[in-house]
């Protein structure tokens, strides 16, 4: 490990995707930065390695950088590490990253695991292009806007897998708002991944908001939605499923509300096509079943 700083990436679940370079880099650094040093010293010692750890995370990482960029100057060995993964993909770590190469130090990396990938790879959806966004906001109106603002971007020519990674407890509400803005288009939610219990589950929206709805989720958690579908008709397509799942949220005056301000459609062709929808499903239900209301 030359001096410098090193980003190293470790396993996200199975200790045995850590890389031979991984382990040298960690034995041979002067410091390891880590978020949690609980997680990292288990890894160590799994291992055999007894390095100096140092906490490195969200909270301290601005009082901290000076005081490794100190150390990197006298020529160090630093290696960051997250507590799962690749550094710096939704971890701490870029502000110490830029500072460095600002002032001549070198850096480098060990590539290894990274949840949002494998998820891709493994979600049969479009692997190339795709947008990684982190974290949705946690807050459901400041969510719905990033969602939203997503949605017109597609309307200007965006299309790619898009990928998220969300809390297992804010799961729900997330696809509650994704299926109220992108409609019926194809999602997948990856769970747990290299861990026991790993699972891929691949539907529409509406139908993961199910599921997750009957089975609230535990674990790691890497959300991805479909590119959005080209065309003419594959919009129109899009806004009928889109104005489905707002029926079934609500009445037909607040799905028309929200879908006409979300999309900028016309509220009355949007009325029009919720008519449709109600008399194609009262059809599909058959005589004497009743419609349901607004």
């Amino acid at each position: 490990m030359p001096a410098g700083l090193s980003l190293v990436a470790t396993p996200i679940g199975n200790l045995g995707d850590i890389s031979l370079r991984a382990l040298a880099a960690l034995a041979r650094a002067d410091l390891i930065l880590c978020e949690d040093t609980r997680l990292t010293a288990q890894l160590c010692r799994k291992f055999g390695i007894d390095r100096p750890l140092l906490s490195f995370h969200e909270h301290n990482e601005k009082t901290r950088t000076g005081e490794v960029l100190t150390r990197l100057a006298e020529g160090a060995r630093v290696a960051l590490v997250s507590d799962a993964g690749t550094p710096l993909i939704s971890d701490p770590g870029f502000p110490l990253v830029r500072a460095a190469l600002e002032r001549g130090i070198p850096v480098s990396a060990v590539p290894g695991p990274n949840a949002a990938i494998l998820a891709l790879t493994l979600s049969g959806l479009p692997p190339a292009p795709f947008l990684f966004l982190g974290f949705p906001p946690p807050k459901e109106a400041a969510r719905r806007r990033h969602f939203e603002a997503i949605r017109k971007l597609e309307e200007a020519g965006l299309a790619a897998t898009l990928i998220w990674y969300e809390a297992p407890h804010r799961l729900l509400a997330t696809l509650e708002d994704l299926a109220g803005v992108f409609g019926a288009r194809p999602g997948v939610v990856a769970r747990e991944l290299t861990k026991r219990f790993e699972e891929i589950r691949r539907a529409p929206l509406p139908e993961l908001r199910e599921a997750f709805r009957a089975t609230p989720p535990r674990g790691e958690i890497t959300l991805l939605l479909a590119p959005a579908p080209s065309g003419p008709e594959a919009n129109a397509e899009e806004v009928s499923a889109a104005l489905e799942a707002a029926l079934a949220e609500g009445s037909l005056r607040d799905a028309v509300e929200r879908l006409s301000g979300r999309r900028g459609l016309s509220r009355r062709a949007l009325y029009q096509a919720a008519l449709a929808l109600k008399r194609k499903e009262a059809g599909e239900k058959g005589p004497g079943t009743p419609e349901g209301g607004e």
